[in-house]
């Protein structure tokens, strides 16, 4: 999809409120970047619920229910765990779809993971989607980056749950 975050996020929402769908968003390394992005398109309050910036490890455990074995094992930035804040955002928010985002931003590597290494996940009707991303640049770049590849991927996500009747 061209057209940068906007234009992503805008078909997303057009998407969404085709289907009648809604959409809550759990964002770690992004701190509310996606949530600001769908938020700047008009009319997102008819399909976007909220969202849940759970930037600490135990949030990601507390508020969205992703376990408390996978945090310990695998640490907070792990394509398991993106695909836990999905769901359980999507859960907790009484959302049909869940976007997810977690990472390391920079300037210093996290859990054994270089900067640039983060994980966005889709949870919707029909199951949960995960993209694996390394990404260059500072820490601006990593989180703008972060944002347009989560939209693109919730965009995908939702023309392929049309094309199947989702």
């Amino acid at each position: 999809m061209s057209g940068g975050p906007c234009g992503a996020a805008a078909e997303a929402l057009r998407l969404l409120e085709a289907e009648g769908a809604s959409l809550a968003v759990a964002e770690s390394l992004t701190g509310g970047l996606v949530a600001a992005e769908i938020t700047s398109v008009p009319g997102a309050s008819r399909t976007f619920r909220g969202s849940v910036t759970a930037y600490a490890t135990e949030l990601k455990r507390d508020l969205l229910g992703v376990d408390a074995a996978l945090l310990d094992s695998r640490g907070a930035v792990d394509p398991l765990v993106a695909e836990e804040m999905a769901q359980g955002v999507r859960a907790r928010l009484g959302a049909v779809w869940g976007l997810a985002t977690t990472g390391v931003a920079g300037p210093d590597p996290q859990d054994g993971n270089p900067v640039g290494t983060v994980y966005t996940a889709v949870a919707g009707p029909g199951g949960t989607r995960v993209a694996s991303l390394r990404l260059d640049g500072d820490r601006a770049a990593i989180r703008a980056a972060t944002v347009t590849a989560s939209l693109e991927l919730l965009v995908d996500a939702l023309h392929a749950a049309g094309k199947h009747g989702s």
